[in-house]
């Protein structure tokens, strides 16, 4: 029989049961330590730490900092009669000590005044409430009601469109209670001991520094506050009485000096709830075997289950250069004698591999996502699966979940679907670019077909280049379609960190867009649109899909006023008129002002979250931004969570058909999965851009700004604001605030050149300008022109490190441009003129078909017609250019 140890910090309980039974031990924490666990140091400096940090709660001061919240039924009471609102505190990263909101669903539909929030200003009015906690405010008398600052701040970076206001009074309250605390781990920095530093007595009581300038100072009880000194080190949050102007914690654990990369990768990580140890053995033996020991195979069971495409279809991927988890392939072929085209998707079929409540389908639910950081992943699946048996790999045989569409091969109309489990072979593994130059018909080497003759080399790269070239044709078909029903072209910030062997940063490299990226995406979003009709038809009130609100109106007044003070008209009524508005809102002189409107629109873009139908009625269905009225997530199995629920309900789906019971998952169960996967993603995508921030500092930091030339870079004005600009930087993604007056009063004057220095003056903002007077005189900023800028890094001891962007000149930077890039408008046009050109080129030759004469040898030969012909109309081509223009025109005239 074994020993029980039982713990407790009741000392009567100690004494009184200690010795009363043998084999059983009652004991304090302390003792518990110090007799079986004596080397664990880290253990001991945990608990001493909060036990004096308990001591010194109970010793507190008894005059009260704030008002005590109300108890819990007098919330629910007043929350239910109207007098308290609640809602969730979210305080802005810019003036984080001085301004918050209340943010909640539905407010507009009661009070037309709350459509905004509410305003809760000052720490004092928040009451000990921290950012993302569930409150219970009061709104305060209409005399007291202000409007957000609208002046730039320090590090002020991107907002969503709208949230600024426009200083108007709006509704402002007082927090009167905590509903719901929503603290987690934060990462604190021990400032230096120089500055001033409030202590105790002991000196063991020390104020850290939250890594996010939203959440409050904390005090903390250590022995190790000096050796901690410039460490980032990850604290809880334990209680915050009314009698003390700051909450009280404790550490975990230390994460590392503040500023080595490590550190702040890993304080990323903390700072969005990310956790992702390495996967356990217990998870890695569930795992297939794959070595060249014991080589993976295809079951035969399994094959026999399966529809086999390996001889059938030539299947491909197109991916980012490098790629290791290949989730999708494509292939096309005609069928009936060319009648049709076949359209297939083919996605990894994780499922197959990671059965439901499995450790490895535990851990994958808990992390939801492949997080991606600009120097690193960490993947959602094992390493065997993610980068090799679920990757569909070039020349390997894969299971994969596919759906197949039979299209008119004239009209591309479908005739009819197929979905299900198959077994296929990657005959390519192409990337972006190779795939774009083998469409352009530029030179390109296809590693696959290396070895191969001469002659069956471009035998098999013409067979290569037409599936890809009837795939784009088919593809710019689907996004017409789309185009027609209002689909958004919307453009995002994407740079790139290019990384040398040792992982230092050597450039940023925007995206460049090009048409494949289209087509791959349009394949896509065609395949996750039949799923979803799928399975929510299979299953209509236990299917998992992915909706995208409309956004709310307000949020579209920035993008509005900048368009109107460059001419155009934005209709933001629905999606269609919003996307006819952006096409037309087109400068010839300069492409990046439709660029930077359709950034503002994605700005102002509702969040697009996963649901289960039990919840929504169907007209909450809709995806705005794509235009369709059903859309999931079954493409990307191997980095998103979701998508695998989606595989595992098109199998029950497709178990249905074939007149079998298949379970699922309840509408509640969805639900949860879908508001934890939703929460996880949102994670994802913050630390992705807090990681590209961070590189993107790391590129400039060692850089001297006045000599270097990569510092000093061409940026376009997209916001006006009291003090200042906000910039986007083309060359770089950058976006930040610049400003027109400094801390001192200075103003912005421009001298000769166009150079800029700090000079007395003032500064006074317009809609759509800001002009400084100063002894060089006035100069004005307008919307969308087009300034220098020179960037430096801001060091923030306690915080990340920050751009700082700084104006040199009113003029454009000499040398800069605009990568070459297609005009969204013409990408659209285009699409829909090529769409109608080939409809009406097939039906004028079959038109013609009949009535051809018999073609000569020569014509059969050479493809050559007799008159005219391509060699004759060059010739009056020729012949036209060397006319005097007024010749020439009676020579067309004649001849038209």
């Amino acid at each position: 029989m074994r020993d029980v140890v039982m713990i407790t910090e009741d000392q009567e309980a100690v004494a009184q049961y200690s010795s009363l039974h043998s084999g059983v031990y009652v004991i304090s924490i302390k003792d518990f330590l110090e007799n079986f666990w004596p080397e664990l140091q880290a253990a001991h400096e945990l608990y001493s730490s909060i036990s004096q940090a308990l001591h010194e709660k109970e010793s507190e001061a008894t005059e009260r900092e704030y008002a005590e919240h109300l108890p819990a039924e007098v919330l629910e009471a007043g929350i239910k009669s109207g007098r308290y609102i609640q809602g969730t505190l979210n305080i802005s990263k810019h003036r984080a000590h001085s301004e918050a909101s209340i943010t909640a669903e539905g407010f507009s539909n009661k009070n037309s005044d709350l459509s905004w929030g509410v305003l809760v200003c000052s720490a004092k009015n928040r009451n000990r409430a921290v950012h993302g906690d569930v409150v219970a405010v009061e709104l305060l008398p209409r005399s007291e009601w202000r409007g957000k600052d609208t002046a730039l701040t320090e590090g002020r970076g991107e907002e969503k469109s709208g949230e600024d206001g426009d200083g108007k009074p709006m509704p402002t309250g007082r927090v009167v209670g905590i509903l719901q605390r929503n603290w987690r781990d934060y990462v604190v920095t021990f400032p230096p001991r120089e500055g001033p530093q409030p202590q105790s007595r002991n000196s063991q009581r020390i104020l850290v520094v939250p890594w996010d300038h939203r959440i409050p100072k904390i005090r903390i009880s250590t022995q190790q506050a000096d050796a901690l000194q410039d460490h980032r080190v990850v604290v809880r949050i334990d209680s915050w009485e009314s009698t003390s102007l700051y909450p009280n914690g404790h550490s975990v654990r230390v994460l590392g000096r503040a500023g080595e990369l490590e550190t702040e990768v890993q304080t990323i990580l903390v700072e969005n709830c990310i956790h992702v140890p390495p996967f356990s053995d217990a998870q890695l033996r569930e795992m297939p075997v794959n070595s060249p020991e014991r080589p993976w195979a295809v079951d035969a069971a399994e094959a026999a289950e399966r529809r086999d495409l390996r001889r059938s279809h030539l299947v491909f991927s197109i991916d980012p250069r490098g790629c290791e988890d290949v989730d999708d392939a494509l292939s096309v072929r005609g069928l009936a004698g060319g009648k049709l085209l076949e359209l297939g998707v083919h996605i990894a079929d994780v499922a197959h591999f990671v059965p439901e409540g499995s450790l490895t389908d535990l851990e994958a639910r808990t992390r939801s996502t492949t997080y991606y950081l600009a120097d690193r992943r960490y993947d959602m699946l094992p390493a065997v699966l993610s980068a090799d048996l679920c990757s569909l790999l070039g020349g390997v045989d894969r299971y994969a979940m596919s759906v197949m569409w039979e299209l008119d091969a004239q009209t591309l109309a479908v005739d009819k679907v197929w979905y299900g489990r198959t077994l296929i072979r990657s005959s390519y593994q192409l990337h972006y670019e190779l795939a774009q130059a083998l469409l352009d018909g530029e030179p390109a080497e296809v590693p696959e077909l290396d070895g191969l003759g001469s002659e069956e080399r471009d035998a098999e790269l013409t067979r290569l280049t037409r599936s890809l070239e009837t795939l784009t044709r088919v593809a710019r078909h689907l996004r017409a379609q789309r185009d027609r029903g209002g689909a958004l072209e919307l453009e995002g910030v994407e740079v790139r960190a290019q990384l040398d062997e040792e992982r230092n940063i050597t450039a940023l490299v925007p995206r460049q867009p090009l048409e494949v990226h289209e087509t791959v995406a349009e394949c896509m979003i065609y395949a996750n649109h039949w799923v979803a009709r799928k399975i929510q038809e299979a299953f209509p009130h236990q299917a998992l899909l992915r909706r995208h609100p409309p956004p709310r109106q307000e949020f579209f007044s920035q993008l509005v006023d900048s368009a109107a003070a460059r001419g155009f008209a934005i209709d933001t009524g629905t999606n269609k008129a919003l996307a006819d508005s952006l096409d037309r809102a087109v400068d010839p002189q300069d492409p990046l002002v439709n660029r930077l409107l359709r950034i503002m629109a994605t700005t102002a873009m509702s969040q697009a979250v996963y649901f289960s139908t039990g919840l929504q009625s169907q007209d909450q269905f809709y995806h705005y931004g794509l235009a369709l009225d059903r859309y999931t997530h079954f493409t990307s199995p191997i980095r998103r969570y979701a998508d695998i629920v989606v595989h595992r309900l098109l199998a029950a789906a497709l178990a249905v058909d074939r007149g079998l019971d298949r379970a699922v998952a309840g509408n509640k169960e969805l639900e949860e999965a879908a508001h934890h996967i939703n929460n996880k993603n949102r994670a994802a995508q913050q630390a992705q851009k807090s990681s590209t921030e961070l590189f993107q500092c790391l590129y400039f930091k060692d850089r001297d700004p006045q000599s270097d030339r990569r510092c000093v870079a061409d940026a376009v004005i997209y916001s006006i604001r009291d003090n200042g600009v906000l910039v986007f930087v083309p060359e770089y993604g950058v976006k930040g605030p610049v400003y027109m007056r400094n801390r001192e009063g200075e103003v912005v004057g421009v001298g000769q050149g166009g150079c800029c220095e700090w000079q007395s003056g003032s500064v006074r903002r317009h809609s759509d300008h800001i002009s400084t007077t100063s002894s060089c005189g006035t100069s004005t900023f307008r919307l969308f022109d087009h300034i220098t800028v020179r960037i430096s890094v801001r060091s923030l001891h306690c915080h990340a490190d920050a751009l700082n962007l700084e104006v040199v000149s009113n003029e454009p930077h000499r040398g800069a441009a605009e990568p070459r890039r297609p005009s969204s408008q013409g990408r659209s046009r285009l699409v829909q003129e090529v769409v109608r050109l080939a409809e009406e080129a097939t039906q004028q030759a079959q038109e013609k078909a009949a009535r051809r004469p018999k073609l000569s040898r020569e014509e059969r030969e050479f493809s050559q017609s007799k008159t005219p012909n391509l060699y004759s109309l060059l010739e009056e081509v020729r012949e036209l250019a060397l006319m005097d223009p007024e010749a020439a025109s009676r020579v067309a005239a004649t001849t038209a």
